[in-house]
């Protein structure tokens, strides 16, 4: 875990997690778990324990499993297989898009908190704690209807951090906070004196809050040997993996109808007419090769600078408070990289099931 230096003294957000008030180890555990959804298994064989010290980053590609392994984790999504065991004690703080979303849209920031508050604390008190998440005057008693999403997401974790968690179960936490925000937030969670699962597109928040890695990938849940620059050297190979894994088998489909294989070649074609069929699919499926290949192009472009950017990141000096523009703009820049990628990724993922869908339907002729 690299600390980061104290926050800014401009910032508005003064927080910190309140101490648990009971404790105990384990806190959860999978045992030879299977996660997922009634008609598919995400992954198996899953042995994971969480105590009080536990500081775990998940890490994997998009879909992967992550979320599913949190839900998991949390309960909202019951095993295929295996066992869920916890703590009597345990004490989730679960923060997550929907989190957000279940906040009452008619209901203030000071009335949300009420109703979890013990009723012997005062108003004064509930103000001054809504006051460290950057809520003050008017807006504490103001609906939420109106919020952005920033200010959603503080709320959602004003009423987690009120809760006193042993256990805070985090998806993507920052997606919505301003820079002074997220800084305040990987301080609290620096100084929290409980168990952290955390998911994250930055990894500076990861590598300042997570002293062990898990990885999720191809069905299983493994521990990740090795740090976040090693973590970023495997995917940018997994992708390559990945991509050449879909281009082989469209390259393939194509050399097995010469192959002699009889459930793939018509034998009553001679080899002039196998060549123009041959000629004819490589012609149809012309279009969708050449939009692969654009969009592998674009990835290929966006890597280098994304890994760039997360060079400079881990680069403490960076968070010196007469940088904060600096820094504003490199967390800018890397969370627009992130979302075209994510992009890219998604479109060459349907241009390869079209492809496979259109030589499927030629063994069908």
């Amino acid at each position: 875990m690299q600390l980061l230096a104290p926050a800014h003294v401009d910032t508005p957000f003064t927080f910190h997690f309140r101490e648990p008030t009971r404790m105990s180890s384990p806190l959860l555990m999978l045992h030879h778990a299977s996660i997922g959804y009634a008609d598919k298994t995400i992954a198996s064989k899953i042995n994971l324990q969480i105590t009080p010290t536990t500081r775990l980053g998940l890490l994997g590609m998009n879909g992967a499993g992550k979320s599913t392994l949190i839900k998991s984790l949390v309960g909202d999504l019951p095993l295929l297989a295996g066992e869920r065991q916890s703590s009597e004690l345990l004490n989730i703080g679960y923060f997550a898009q929907h989190q957000m979303d279940a906040l009452d849209d008619q209901a203030s920031p000071m009335l949300q908190l009420s109703r979890i508050a013990d009723k012997t604390i005062s108003e004064a008190s509930l103000r001054s704690f809504l006051g460290s998440f950057g809520f003050s005057g008017e807006r504490m008693d103001t609906i939420c209807q109106s919020f952005s999403g920033g200010e959603r997401a503080r709320l959602a974790l004003a009423l987690i951090v009120w809760q006193k968690p042993n256990v805070l179960i985090l998806d993507e936490p920052t997606n919505h906070l301003d820079l002074d925000m997220r800084h305040a937030l990987t301080m609290a969670l620096q100084d929290f004196d409980g168990a952290v699962v955390l998911v994250s597109h930055e990894r500076q928040l990861i590598a300042s809050v997570c002293d062990d890695l898990l990885l999720v990938h191809d069905g299983q849940v493994s521990t990740f040997e090795g740090d976040l620059q090693d973590y970023a050297k495997w995917l940018r190979e997994a992708r390559q993996q990945q991509a050449n894994a879909h281009k082989n088998a469209v390259q393939t489909a194509d050399l097995s109808k010469q192959s002699g294989n009889g459930a793939m070649v018509n034998p009553k074609l001679d080899k002039e007419a196998q060549r123009k069929d041959a000629a004819r699919r490589r012609e149809l499926t012309r279009p969708i090769r050449k939009n692969i290949e654009k969009v592998e192009a674009k990835i290929e472009k966006l890597q280098p600078r994304l890994l760039e950017i997360e060079q400079l990141l881990a680069d403490t000096a960076i968070y010196d408070a007469n940088r904060k523009h600096d820094l504003l703009a490199l967390m800018n820049e890397q969370t627009a990289l992130k979302t075209e990628l994510q992009q890219f990724e998604e479109h060459m993922l349907e241009w390869m099931l079209e492809l496979e869908s259109l030589e499927q339907s030629f063994e069908e002729q």
